[in-house]
């Protein structure tokens, strides 16, 4: 297995391994990874009909349905470049990614408002790349349908494309920045099949596992460490397309669930949950706990009342996910505390402004190296170099420190994400949009504790003199804006914002304001 590195080669492994073994149940289908492997072929040999070529981006916004990893290996078979795109996403939060990614074609679910947006580029000028809208699971005049795609390449063979499996891009996601545009991360076949075959050795998987994915197949952590190990090790995904924690308890015990990923907020959810005691869990074994810090009582609770020996784990989109896990025999307060060690052949260090290494103990910014790390921002070449040094060494913005006995830890970031319920909220990026409305003078959005979600968003918010604005005014302005996770949770009206004598708003001071301010209605 150890040289197997396209993805290709991975699925045909394991669907020869044993073909007629479920791969994918997604509430609505049940897919063996005979049938699995045979849609890839047809669907890769329809797209190559249809011109899409290796180094051709494709969009591909859909939630966690079977049809997403049918995609995601014909795309990697012919050398495609899959672009994954949040399904919440508003109209120009799309737009930007279409054009940054000057993308050939997009696979869509039935939303209008969106749909509408890509006709529109469908008709743009010739310097426009894009030219196909596939529809998943709703059919539209003038476009072809998935069932269509793969009617088209019935008895047909996809070229063989030659793939370098660390040069050749696999997949672009997009993370944003807290400051300018979302960056688009270029990840190899390489860096993601070496990062799930680490998840894979940390969690010691194996063909009888069965992966709960209740995050989001569009994001890296759906992507790498879920569906990729899963399929890597010839094991069994169960998907839920939108996380509900009495719907998750009964499909572990229905489905017999061993690798449940999540994190700490879908925990919380399912231990709180009204039939917790009247599920048979007994099937879990582990899986991976990340995106936001886990408190101790909550990681002992998953052991003893689940039965599930989670890891704690962190990653970022470009590392691949997986960087660093704690191990199978760590005690729950490493597990809470830290976020492990480097997973093996990562490095990690933590360094000063200057990027020295600091010594165990001091806090600095985590660096790292290692085969999951990306290969650059796509067309963001000054971006890349400001991230990756020459050395191949990428600077996370994450501050963390390291003990002695090598566990690092994360205790805050260098730039203002918000990180609420898994999902990565940048205050830049909402601020920039309330600046747009006429009542605003200054807007900060800073991140409070929550027990539940990790953080949550407030919007701080000084109005122009004699203007009068309510919450509901500002909460509708900004939900036809953005997806609906990065609305804020909190909206407070200030008199004046705590400022530096440069002019910049004290985000810290900020903070402590807000959580007096809000201290008896925070969770």
């Amino acid at each position: 297995m150890e040289n197997i590195l396209t993805l290709q080669n991975i699925l045909e492994f394991s669907a020869k391994s044993d073909p007629n073994k479920e791969a994918i149940f997604d509430g609505y289908k049940r897919i063996s990874y005979q049938q699995l492997l045979d849609d890839v072929e047809c669907l890769a040999a329809a797209l190559t009909q249809l011109n899409i070529r290796k180094g051709d981006r494709v969009m591909v916004s859909l939630p966690n349905w079977h049809e997403f990893v049918t995609i995601y290996f014909s795309l990697a078979k012919i050398g495609a470049i899959l672009v994954p795109c949040n399904t919440r996403y508003q109209v120009n939060e799309i737009s930007y990614i279409l054009e940054n990614s000057r993308a050939k074609a997009v696979f869509l679910i039935d939303n209008d408002k969106n749909i509408n947006v890509f006709e529109q580029y469908v008709n743009k000028s010739v310097e426009n790349e894009f030219e196909h809208i596939f529809t998943v699971r709703f059919t539209k005049e003038g476009n072809l349908s998935f069932e269509d795609l793969l009617e088209l390449g019935k008895n047909k063979v996809a070229q063989n494309v030659l793939i370098n499996p660390k040069e050749d891009v696999f997949s672009i996601l997009y993370t944003s920045g807290t400051t300018g545009d979302p960056k688009g991360a270029m990840l190899t076949h390489h860096n993601v099949f070496s990062t799930a075959q680490i998840s894979n050795i940390a969690l010691d998987c194996n063909k009888n596992d069965v992966f709960l994915v209740a995050v989001p197949a569009f994001h890296v952590f759906g992507m790498v460490p879920s569906i990729l190990s899963a399929i890597a090790v010839g094991g069994r995904i169960v998907f839920m397309e939108e996380f509900k924690a009495g719907k998750a308890l009964q499909i572990i015990e229905q489905e017999k669930i061993t690798i449940h990923h999540g994190v700490p907020t879908m925990f919380i959810l399912e231990l709180n949950h009204p039939t917790f005691d009247d599920v048979d869990l007994s099937s879990l074994k582990t899986g991976i706990i990340a995106a936001a810090p886990c408190p101790e009582e909550i990681v002992k609770k998953i052991r003893m009342k689940m039965g599930c020996n989670i890891v704690v784990s962190y990653g970022l989109t470009e590392t691949s996910a997986t960087l660093t896990v704690t191990g199978l025999d760590d005690d729950d307060r490493l597990r809470s505390e830290t976020i492990g060690k480097p997973v093996p052949g990562a490095e990690v260090k933590i360094v000063d402004a200057n990027r020295e290494e600091v010594a165990s103990g001091e806090v600095g910014e985590i660096a790292c190296r290692s085969n999951g790390v990306f290969i650059g921002y796509y067309n963001m070449p000054e971006k890349t170099s400001e991230a990756i040094d020459n050395d191949g060494w990428f600077y996370t913005g994450d501050l963390g420190t390291k003990d002695k006995q090598g566990y690092f830890r994360v205790v805050g970031r260098k730039k203002d994400l918000i990180i609420r319920g898994g999902y990565n909220i940048y205050p830049r990026e909402i601020e920039e949009l309330f600046y747009k409305h006429p009542s605003v003078l200054e807007v900060a959005i800073v991140g409070l504790p929550d027990t539940v979600l990790g953080e949550v968003a407030c919007a701080a918010i000084k109005l122009k003199p004699n203007k009068v604005e309510t919450e509901k005014a500002m909460r509708q302005f900004i939900e036809e804006r953005v997806a609906d996770f990065k609305v804020p949770d909190r909206f407070v009206f200030l008199d004046e914002l705590p400022m530096t004598p440069s002019g910049k708003i004290k985000k810290i001071a900020l903070q402590e304001i807000l959580r007096a301010k809000l201290q008896y209605s925070l969770r």
